[in-house]
This record gives C-alpha cells, structure tokens and sequence, in this order.
C-alpha cells in the first residue's frame, strides 16, 4: 500500500517541483543574480513609488521615473565616492613607496641590532635558530605581499571588472523595467494560483516583506551603534582630526553584511604596523575587536527581534551559500531560508513526519 501511495499524482507533483527548484537554484539563479536583485529592490522600493503617487497625486509612470532617478543618483554618488577616495588613496600610496620601503630597511636593521644585542651571550646554535626563523618570518610575510601584487591576481581583478559593469548595466535596467510593470507581473501571477493558493502566497510575501524589514531595520541600527562607537574612539584615542569622516566610512562598510567595520579598520592597522607606526596600529587594532565584539553583542538580540528568525540559523545560511555562490551567496543563504520558513507558515509546505 505505500508503494502504491508514493505513486499519486499529489507524491509525483510534488517530487517534479522539487527537482525543478533543485535545477534552479544550481543552475539559474547562480547567472540570475542582476535581474534577482533588481526584482527584490524594485518591490522594497514599491511603497515609496506608492507613496509618491498617493502624496503627489501622479500617475504611476512619473512616480516611478522619480524615485528611479533618485535611487541613482544616490547610487551614483556612493560609488563617485568610494572609487575617487581608493584610487586618491593608490596615488598616494604609490608616490609614498620610497619612503615606506626606507622606513623599513631602518626598522629591519634596528631589529636585528636588537635581535643580536638581546642573544647576545647565548649559544651559538641558539642564535643562528633564531635568526633562521627570524629570517622565515620576514620571507613569508614578502611573500604574502608579492603573492597579493601578484600579476595574476591584478589581471584576474581587472577582467572582473567589465563583467560587473555588465551586471550592474543588466541590473539598472532590469530594475526600471520592474518598478513600471510591477503591478501588472502582480495580477499576472495571481492569475495563474487558485484562490488557496493565492492566499498563501499573499502570506508568504507578506512575511517576508516584514522579515527583509526587520532584517534591515537590524542592520541599520547596529551600524548606528557602531558608527556612535567607532565616533568616540576616533575622535578621543586616535585620529580626532578624521573622526567623522573615517566613522561615515565605517558606518557606511559596516552596513554591508558580514563585512562589518573590520574591513576598514584591519587594512587600517596593518598599513601603520608597515609604515613603522606601532602605536597607531595598536590603536586601530583594538578598536577593530572592540567594535567587532560590540555588533555580535547586539546582533543575535535585534535580529531575533526584529525578523523572528533564529540568528543561528541565518549565519548557518550565509556560511552556506557563501561556500555555493561565493559573496553574493551571503544573501541568497539567509533568503532561501526565509522562503523556506515562510512557506512552511502559509502551509504550503508540510512537514509533518517523524523518523
């Protein structure tokens, strides 16, 4: 009698759906991810397209052309922004080389003069062991630094380079395309669900509208938190001159999930600690764990409020897509889990076994 139960249209309907949810997410939504994104931001940016229309009495049309150039320009400035600093921040850099490398030479001399006046007295195997790991420690970390400069590596970042300007070309306009035909996709796949399923549906977009909500309301105020913290420190202990610039930029970075402060601090840090600048370096250095053990304190607490979802169960998420899709699969982790829960809610999806 099993047997022939797993052979129902209801086990075999089911059984095709999942295979072709499995092909989907292996193969087409890995290439898919502009025109995905794009979706999600056209439907986060739907209430203030309504918001407009209500306020301005304008028909869709204007509403959407209105915010669709306003989500650009800010766009537009971020990036004016960010790639004006970096490449500002390369020329320096690349003028100040000489010095840098001078700076180290001296500090490498004084180091082994230190080296040898500290062993000094002790045997003389003891001595050349030292030094022999003294002397590996140095090559490893030149190495490290040469494999980072590598060609290879800078030919593979310059060849990414028009793939993501046709990705972010795909994704503009993909996203103008959705914010005018939003509604009419709506009523379009509406009418294709019966009235239950359609019901559920609704509920699961609904859920998931408030969990993507509460998601970024969380992020949004533990980046405020830290941008309060990483001001203070700044402006107190170490650079109060660019305290409210570089703690914009921390706010900003910190923003981004699973990035956090740390990836301006750290590159921070270690480009004092090279430079010669040990206390500086030690400065950035603590206030990169402080801030850093400040937003996993506040973190499990505001997304377990805000999205009702288990923080476990979001970083197992971004782990895991992060390991199938690279960085954009720390997004795609935590909203497949989301559908998941949201349609195990609505009811269309059952679980109801036991092993």
């Amino acid at each position: 009698m099993m047997v022939l139960n797993l052979f129902k249209k209801e086990y075999i309907k089911y059984l095709f759906v999942s295979i072709f949810l499995l092909l989907l997410i292996i193969f087409i939504l890995p290439v898919s991810i502009p025109i995905i994104l794009a979706l999600l931001t056209a439907i986060i940016i739907e209430p203030i397209v309504k918001f407009t229309q209500k306020t301005f009495k304008w028909k869709r049309k204007p509403a959407v052309i209105t915010n669709f150039a306003l989500f650009i320009s800010v766009i537009s400035g971020l990036l004016y922004l960010i790639i004006t600093k970096l490449f500002s921040q390369l020329i320096y850099t690349s003028q100040t080389i000489p010095t840098y490398i001078n700076n180290w030479t001296g500090l490498w001399i004084d180091m082994q003069n230190s080296l040898f006046r500290y062993t000094e007295g002790l045997p003389k195997e003891v001595v050349e062991s030292i030094q022999k790991k003294f002397d590996a420690t140095l090559e490893s970390m030149r190495d490290a630094l040469l494999d980072i400069l590598s060609y290879s590596n800078i030919t593979a970042l310059l060849t990414n380079i028009p793939n993501f300007l046709v990705s972010f070309i795909v994704f503009i306009i993909a996203l103008f395309l959705f914010m005018l035909d939003l509604h009419n996709l709506q009523v379009k796949f509406f009418y294709y669900l019966t009235d239950n399923t359609a019901s559920k549906v609704r509920f699961m977009f609904a859920s998931i509208k408030k969990v993507a909500i509460g998601f970024m309301k969380a992020q949004i105020i533990a980046s405020f938190i830290i941008l309060g913290a990483a001001f203070l420190g700044l402006l107190l202990i170490i650079t109060p001159k660019y305290a409210l610039i570089m703690a914009v930029v921390i706010w900003i970075i910190d923003i981004i999930p699973i990035l956090g402060s740390i990836a301006i601090l750290a590159p921070w840090a270690i480009y004092h600690y090279l430079t010669g600048d040990m206390v500086m370096g030690t400065k950035l250095a603590i206030l990169a764990v402080v801030l850093l053990i400040i937003r996993r304190a506040v973190e499990p607490k505001l997304m377990g409020s805000q999205m009702g979802i288990s923080p476990l169960a979001i970083l197992i998420a971004m782990f895991i897509g992060a390991k199938l899709f690279g960085f954009i699969g720390f997004l795609i982790g935590p909203l497949v889990v989301i559908i998941f829960i949201t349609a195990k809610e609505s009811g269309m999806l059952k679980l109801n076994f036991k092993v």
